[in-house]
């Protein structure tokens, strides 16, 4: 644990894909959304492919620009609903989370999921326990990849950009750290395959985070998962 509080004095980790598996209860509430529109439906590889950009962006790849707006009131609508029926811990996620909590790094969640639902979640999970912040979207008028969202998210957790590094599973999360000159490492247990990350300009991509706790930081990270 040594060697992770010398590389980094913080670390901001994305939610979905990389912390957690929400993509089933997210897929659940495009299909609702989508069918009260009276719109085709479409697949869950469709939509897990597509998001990460926010809940407009991600129905602006789905459905004409017309009904975005109403889309999104639905998804919010549906997903305050069953939000708690499905949340997947994703391996060595609590682990990584308590070994650096416990070697003195501070720790954050900076996501594009809305903030408000973010916390609720993390709460749910009992991931909170290690985390000094915890920032998604309507927070600010910004989301990831806006360089104005990453230098509020290391403001907020009293970090620089040669201190800290950036989790993820997306391009979003490799653009919002690089467009402030600061390292990503992704994972291939979100939206994106491994070879797909591996063609991106990410400081290093790896199966899951039991792989990259060894490699970025040094440590045995325990490949436990959990349902809550």
């Amino acid at each position: 644990m040594k060697l992770a509080s010398q590389r980094y004095r913080a670390v901001l980790f994305d939610l979905d894909g990389t912390l957690i598996d929400h993509f089933r209860i997210i897929y659940r509430c495009y299909c609702h959304a989508l069918e009260q529109m009276g719109l085709e439906p479409v697949s869950y590889e469709k939509v897990k492919a597509s998001v990460g950009g926010s809940i407009p962006i991600t129905f602006g790849k789905l459905v004409p620009k017309e009904h975005i707006d109403r889309g999104v009131a639905l998804f919010r609508e549906h997903f305050d609903q069953i939000w708690h029926e499905e949340v997947n811990i994703l391996p060595g996620a609590v682990d990584l989370l308590r070994q650096l909590k416990a070697s003195g790094v501070r720790l954050a969640v900076f996501t594009n999921k809305e903030g408000t639902r973010s916390r609720k979640i993390l709460a749910h999970t009992g991931m909170d326990q290690w985390l000094d912040g915890i920032y998604g979207t309507l927070d600010t008028e910004w989301r990831k990849p806006q360089p104005e969202f990453t230098r509020y998210a290391l403001e907020q957790l009293v970090a620089t950009t040669e201190d800290c590094c950036m989790i993820g599973d997306s391009p979003y999360d490799i653009e919002a750290a690089t467009v402030v000159q600061m390292p990503c490492y992704v994972v291939a247990t979100g939206s994106h395959t491994l070879s797909e990350l591996r063609e991106t300009p990410a400081a290093g991509a790896y199966a899951d985070m039991v792989e990259l706790g060894k490699d970025v930081f040094g440590l045995d990270v325990a490949a436990e998962a959990k349902a809550v």
